[in-house]
């Protein structure tokens, strides 16, 4: 899958400079796009892309859809130059100045303006280029623009609308396709603008040999199409309520545990489908990115299933998953199978077995490799050629703010035996760049809060917390020059450099 060595950068999307609130796939994406490639990157890794939910913070790991992108990720500025708005049209958005993005201000008020922008324009009516794409997505964008339709007046907890949309009467939903008309046809005009914008960004990766990383969430939200649509695929009652919800034990992480609150997949009706809608959704995934991390990857062998009653994960239990016989069905419709095994936590053999079996790379962590285990695979001396390398994942703290707050002395004193001396906490996150660039593995990925070696206020997620999250972004002007100029030079000092390795 990946054959040579190469370095990049993990960052989200929303995180990128804006002057709208929050990052977007417009300028400074493509500009980012470009600074990586001219520093000698050859991956750019972003969170998922699909639609969020203010009641869930606007993480990207609680999806209302599999399918669908984020509408928030529009850039307004592209809309100009593509005479979708006029640019005086542009002042109509408030600008924000916040240094953090403020997602109870910034999204309504990003969404009422590219919704009048999709009513100024008819939404699409004539356009031959969203009729086809209407046409080509047409399997899953319908009962998508349905649901977001009908969330904007009942709330997303689709369990508690009128007994004959949840349920989904025909006539009923017949019904309701009529009266918000309107709604609908703005819903499917937004994603419309998405994937274009995205599909542009893309493009310009692809020229300049960047390849895209995308992170594909195991489970969907419950208040999401895919669960309201296709209510047999998952843990419920009759009713459409909860069964049991994902997450997973006590680990490095939290001492609860995690309970997610996703739905747990009902896995044999799924075998009996053949897994269809598990290859439909990589298939639409890989069109728009060219690897996928899959986010709790151990879930596809067996699951940590909470009952939904439990308030905390501790009360959850293991469950077997048909992990092998859903790969072997994807491996026969993706013989290369582009994909990264997110395999932190509880890892056991059967899950290295799998991985191995379908040559599926994990992940190696630097922060987990100090504890002085002598059988951890995240220590330095540890690490192997397959596997993608982080200093530091989403979930983690950065390397300063570790290095800073989290470590004792016997891991400070770990660190200094492999670097020679413990570093000053201003130079740590550089020195712990390098060590990964040195690495045996054949990918390394860092964080471009390291890269700026910023302290856990730019930290992007505290697992087991529901508040602060998701909301680090960029200012102005980072990564500078010197940034960029030091990773360029430690990535082709370490053989990694994109175009002398003649990507």
């Amino acid at each position: 899958m990946i054959a040579r060595r190469g370095a990049g950068l993990l960052l989200h999307v929303t995180s990128l400079p804006s002057r709208f609130g929050m990052g977007d796939v417009g300028p400074a994406a493509h500009g980012f796009v470009t600074a990586l490639s001219d520093a000698g990157q050859a991956f750019w890794q972003v969170l998922p892309l699909h639609p969020t939910l203010g009641k869930h913070q606007h993480s990207p790991y609680h999806a209302t859809s599999a399918f669908a992108l984020n509408p928030l990720l529009i850039s307004p500025e592209v809309m100009a130059e593509e005479g979708i708005i006029g640019r005086s049209q542009l002042s109509g958005l408030p600008e924000q100045q916040k240094s953090w993005i403020d997602f109870p201000e910034s999204a309504p008020k990003k969404m009422d303006f590219l919704r009048d922008a999709a009513r100024q324009n008819q939404c699409g009516r004539g356009d031959t280029a969203y009729e086809q794409f209407c046409s080509k997505n047409h399997s899953w964008l319908e009962d998508v623009a349905l649901f977001l339709a009908l969330a904007r007046h009942r709330g997303a907890d689709w369990s508690a609308w009128p007994q004959g949309i949840r349920d989904r009467d025909p006539s009923v939903l017949r019904d309701q396709r009529k009266a918000r008309a309107t709604a609908l046809e703005e819903e499917k005009y937004l994603q419309y603008l998405i994937f274009s914008q995205w599909s542009a960004l893309r493009a310009h990766a692809q020229t300049c040999g960047i390849r895209i990383i995308g992170d594909l969430p195991l489970y969907p939200a419950y208040e999401s199409a895919d669960v309201w649509a296709r209510r047999d695929l998952f843990r419920l009652t009759d009713d459409g309520r909860l069964l049991a919800v994902a997450g997973v034990p006590p680990d490095y992480f939290s001492r609860n545990g995690q309970r997610w609150g996703n739905p747990v997949f009902a896995w044999e009706e799924m075998e009996r489908q053949e897994f269809s809608w598990w290859t439909d959704r990589v298939s639409h995934a890989l069109s728009l990115c060219d690897i996928l991390r899959v986010d709790h990857f151990r879930g596809l062998v067996s699951y940590w299933e909470i009952p939904a009653g439990a308030a905390t994960a501790k009360g959850g239990f293991w469950v077997q998953a048909p992990g092998r016989a859903l790969l072997s069905r994807l491996a026969a419709r993706f013989p290369s199978l582009p994909l990264i095994a997110e395999d932190l936590g509880t890892i056991t053999q059967d899950v290295r077995e799998l991985m191995e079996a379908f040559g599926i790379p994990g992940m190696g962590v630097l922060q987990f490799g100090f504890d002085g285990d002598p059988h951890n695979p995240h220590a330095p001396g540890a690490i192997r050629e397959e596997m993608v390398l982080y200093t530091g994942t989403h979930d983690n703290n950065t390397l300063r703010g570790w290095f800073d707050e989290e470590i004792g002395p016997g891991e400070k004193e770990r660190i200094a035996s492999i670097l020679g001396r413990l570093p000053d906490p201003p130079a740590l996150s550089r020195e712990m760049i390098t060590l990964a660039l040195d690495s045996r593995a054949r990918v390394v990925i860092v964080p471009v809060q390291d890269l700026l070696g910023l302290s856990s206020e730019a930290r992007m997620n505290r697992p087991g917390t529901t508040e602060g999250n998701w909301r680090w972004k960029l200012c102005p002007g980072e990564p500078g020059d010197n940034d960029w100029a030091w990773l360029s030079a430690g990535t082709l000092r370490s053989g990694r450099f994109l175009h002398e390795a003649g990507e």
